[in-house]
């Protein structure tokens, strides 16, 4: 690909930073409100590298080997993910999302075919969850309208191509909601932070910034 090409991307993506930056400021400053989870002291201390996590299990980015997407909002951010430890992925309609390790599909809904800024259209987001050997769940949000490319029941692999992104749903844009959760033994619903291969090494991912697929070593 010729130079001027490669700076016309990445001047576009500067200026994507750049309106989403402004947008999430002006949010921020209508509700300065922070969650009290204490999760989310410790997913800041692992993303700066503060406290190091050898352990927990390294999940694939949510997309094709060698690919590049933008994370446009991290854990427990100020806008949408206050209370949540999710990551939103910039995605245009019909990218390919992959599942980020082994498993078994749970639940899918595939029919929703509206999306927008209007609280009324969060029934109608499309999306995969996927249940792991350690009891963990995976989901996937926001997909393309009936472009789910499994069901319930299935095994997947990581890795797997599982779906398309889209904007269906309560969402501002298309991109990819993902979040990874467990239930306790009193049925609680639990977040968990996760750690990804990226063509930096392993990382807990922090907004604004690019990361490339890169397949994992578990």
């Amino acid at each position: 690909m010729p130079d001027y090409m490669y700076r016309h991307i990445f001047a576009v993506m500067k200026i994507v930073v750049a309106i989403y930056t402004i947008f999430c400021f002006f949010c921020m400053l209508s509700s300065c409100a922070v969650s009290n989870n204490p999760m989310r002291h410790q997913l800041k201390l692992l993303q700066k590298g503060i406290i190091k996590d050898d352990t927990s299990f390294v999940y694939h980015l949510p997309y094709e080997e060698n690919k590049t997407h933008l994370l446009v909002q991290g854990y427990f951010s100020q806008y949408t993910h206050m209370h949540r430890a999710a990551l939103d992925f910039k995605m245009k309609k019909g990218t390919k999302v992959c599942a980020v390790r082994d498993g078994v599909v749970m639940r899918i809904k595939k029919d929703g075919n509206r999306g927008g800024t209007n609280i009324k259209y969060r029934p109608e987001g499309n999306y995969i969850v996927i249940q792991h050997e350690d009891s963990t769940r995976s989901g996937y949000w926001h997909l393309k309208h009936d472009s789910i490319f499994v069901k319930v029941g299935d095994v997947v692999k990581q890795g797997q191509v599982i779906g398309l992104s889209g904007r269906s749903g309560y969402t501002y844009f298309p991109h990819l909601h993902f979040i990874v959760w467990r239930y306790d033994k009193n049925d609680k619903w639990t977040q968990v932070g996760t750690r990804f291969q990226t063509q930096k090494g392993i990382r807990y991912l922090r907004p604004f910034r690019f990361y490339r697929n890169k397949k994992t070593t578990n």
